[in-house]
Parts: C-alpha cells; structure tokens; sequence
C-alpha cells in the first residue's frame, strides 16, 4: 500500500500530523479544565470529540512513519505476517492504521454535530456508529470519500453552531464557527485535488490553521473565565473590607 503524495512532502505532511495532534490535545486539556471549573458538559463533550480526532492524527502519524520509512519494525511485522500467511506484505498493517484513524475522526466529528442538538443520544445513535463505520471502511481505499463525509459533516456542525449564534449572539461561537468554516475549506480541497498536487499541501495547512483557530478560541474562554474570577474575587474582598469599615 502506498500514499500518493509528493515524496519530499511526506515528512512535512508527518509533522503538519503531529503539530495538529499537539493543537488537538492541547484543546483536550483545556476542555476539561473548562468543564471543572464551570462544570458545562457541552464543553466536556467537544473536548472529547477533538480528542477522537488527535487519537486518530496519533494514528495517522504511526502508520505514515512507517508507511514512508524503512524501519525494523516495518521488517518484523513483515516477516509475522508471511510467517501466518495472512497476506504477502504488511498492508493489513496500514489498513487498520488508516481505519482507525478515518473511524475516530468520524467518530469526533459526529460527537461534535451532536452537541448543539436538545435531542439526547438515543437509538440513532447506534444507527449513526454503524454508518461511520461503514464509511471508516469505505475510507480506506477511498480518501475522496472520506473527505467528502468530513465535509458533510463539518458543513451540518457549522450550520448547528450558527443557529446556536443566532440565539446567543455570542463572539466565542462565532470564533469557532469560524475555525469550521477553515476546515470546510481544507476539506474541499481533500475532495478535489490529487495528493500529488500543491493544493493537497495546502489542504494540510488550511486544515491546521483551521485547528489553531479553535485552539486560540479555547485559551480565550480560559483567559476570560480567569480574568472573571480575579474580578469577582476584588469584588469580594471590597465588599468584606467594606464590611469591616462600618
């Protein structure tokens, strides 16, 4: 199994993998403080799904670095799967890399639609899980048709958390319908431009850029919560001090 893309761009588009995995996992991190500190589910939630999608950018980065280099780990796993006969060469390895990394990205990217939705996971639920894993397998010998599901489903989280806008007005969902709308862009890429292509690398970029966004909108939210809580603790100690005077 090989990945077409240019091969002087293989160990940038690894690293493109691994910084989108730290902005990823960064997000995570500062989602749960969020939620311990205002208990919101919501934000628990999409720091869960963003979470799916850095265990799979992990998956993608495995799979790739051995995928693009000749390892001994590479030979090892060879020589097992010979030695079974399961099949002449190690793609089931990067066959089930790349399926996990399509699943869970999926997986993040519909946890995240859901989220704005008043409806509770129900039923559909498993109906969904058994088309993403559907599409997952699809994926596998078929890129294009896993960015165009990304895409679907980035574009119905964009539409979701527009609604959300209209009803609250607030700049911080306005952020991250803007870090979305980044990622639609990388993805329509993904869905029309060979991986050899230059737009491909950009693609990959846009991608990141679009994470940066989100991870930007995160630290905002901490920062204000933090500056909110100093203020209302001046508040308190005035108040006491005043208190004290009479």
């Amino acid at each position: 199994m090989d990945i077409l893309i240019p091969s002087w761009f293989k160990g940038s588009e690894i690293f493109i993998d691994f910084f989108s995995f730290i902005v990823l996992s960064i997000f995570f991190i500062l989602s749960l403080k969020y939620y311990k500190l205002c208990k919101k589910k919501n934000f628990l939630y999409l720091g869960i799904g963003f979470l799916l999608i850095a265990v799979a950018q992990l998956a993608s980065i495995f799979t790739k670095f051995v995928l693009y280099y000749d390892t001994s780990f590479t030979q090892n796993i060879g020589q097992m799967v010979i030695t079974y006969r399961v099949v002449k060469s190690v793609d089931i390895f990067y066959y089930a890399g790349f399926f996990f990394q399509k699943l869970l990205t999926l997986l993040g990217f519909y946890l995240i639609y859901r989220l704005p939705l008043k409806k509770k996971f129900s039923g559909d639920f498993m109906l969904a899980l058994y088309f993403i894993i559907l599409s997952a397998l699809v994926s596998i010998t078929s890129t294009y048709f896993f960015h165009i599901t990304v895409l679907i489903l980035l574009i119905f989280i964009t539409i979701n958390y527009y609604n959300v806008y209209r009803e609250n007005k607030n700049i911080n969902t306005k952020i991250l319908i803007f870090g979305f709308i980044i990622l639609i862009i990388g993805e329509i890429l993904f869905s029309v431009t060979n991986p050899q292509s230059i737009a491909f690398i950009f693609a990959n970029i846009i991608e990141l850029i679009g994470y940066s966004v989100l991870l930007v909108l995160i630290i905002r939210i901490l920062y204000c919560k933090h500056c909110d809580t100093i203020k209302n603790s001046a508040k308190a100690r005035k108040g006491r001090n005043g208190q004290k005077k009479r």
